[in-house]
């Protein structure tokens, strides 16, 4: 999986398909004669008009489809999903672990802004399904509150990505104390304080080290309200000089931080520099362009920012 590839799958999630498959559900006309391992299996239970809980959708899913063909599953609401944490979900999932030796790809938390807020989904401790699904290549997570992740091996995931609109800093932690040794693509939305995102630049240490991340290619730190500090300690970060792509986007960078980035380390060995949603002035966004001609770099969406007052892309 290289580069491009990489970027057209997390593209995909916002076209109606994930990591290039299209989505089905139990609702599908041919539900019986699709071939389970060729689409995504989207469970997912509507909070306003759900004619079955989220555990009667499962336990036909199991009954249903042939789960030990199944590649790929979106978990989408599970109920009333802005009050009930996911632990139930994660539980079925486990316990029905040995049903799926097939799974290697996972979101867990797709839900769309109307139906729950990233901010308002209540998660809960995702360990047990790395734990549980030892050759799952890919996890997505949507939803920081009530988040847990303990430091855990992996040997096989390749790409993890955590959207929030406040990642907590034990989760960073989490995330930068785990080995995965096979992991090349790393996003991380960290979000606001308001809504639970606490991390800070020292808690983003090992993962700048990139010491237990030896096949990292792409890496996203993007979100935050301190992305001027982490540009700063990206500028000077060992993981940098083995990096594909560089995300530092969605966040209230400025001036100082593109100063950081352009006065550290060289960045014109990276394919592509994702700066989009920022408040660089005209001057600072036409020097990181000239400053990195061979490099793609984004700086969409330039924003203005209210006296000091400046916002992330995703909070609540």
């Amino acid at each position: 999986m290289d580069h491009t590839e990489f970027n057209d799958e997390v593209d995909d999630l916002y076209r109606g398909n994930y990591a290039g498959l299209p989505i089905a559900d139990l609702s599908s006309a041919d539900v019986r004669t699709l071939a389970a391992g060729e689409v995504v299996w989207q469970i997912s239970e509507d909070a306003y008009d759900s004619k079955e809980t989220f555990e009667e959708l499962f336990g036909r899913f199991l009954e249903t489809v042939a789960t030990a063909e199944v590649r790929a599953i979106s978990i989408g609401g599970w109920g009333e999903a802005y009050e009930r944490s996911s632990a139930d979900v994660v539980r079925l999932l486990v316990e029905n672990a040995a049903r799926f030796p097939a799974l290697r790809l996972l979101f867990f938390g797709e839900m769309s802004s109307e139906e729950c807020e990233i901010s308002w989904i209540q998660q809960s401790d995702v360990t047990p399904l790395l734990e549980a699904f030892p050759l799952l290549e890919r996890l997505d997570v949507r939803g920081g509150t009530g988040l847990e992740l303990r430091p855990v091996r992996h040997a096989n995931l390749r790409m993890l990505r955590v959207e929030t609109g406040g990642l907590p800093a034990s989760v960073v932690r989490g995330v930068a104390e785990s080995e995965f040794p096979a992991l090349r693509y790393l996003e991380l939305w960290l979000g606001v304080s308001g809504y639970g995102g606490d991390a800070t630049v020292a808690d983003l240490a090992p993962i700048l080290s990139g010491e237990r991340l030896p096949a990292l290619r792409h890496l996203g730190l993007q979100d935050s309200e301190i992305q001027d500090e982490i540009a700063a300690a990206v500028a000077s970060a060992p993981v940098v000089a083995r990096l594909e792509s560089l995300a530092l986007s969605m966040g209230v960078l400025t001036d100082e931080g593109a100063e950081a980035l352009l006065s550290g380390q060289p960045l014109t060995h990276l394919r592509r520099l994702d700066l989009h949603h920022h408040f660089m002035s005209d001057a600072m966004t036409s020097r990181v362009e000239t400053a990195l001609a061979g490099v793609e770099v984004d700086v969409s969406e330039q924003e203005e920012s209210d006296g000091e007052w400046r916002y992330v892309a995703v909070a609540e």
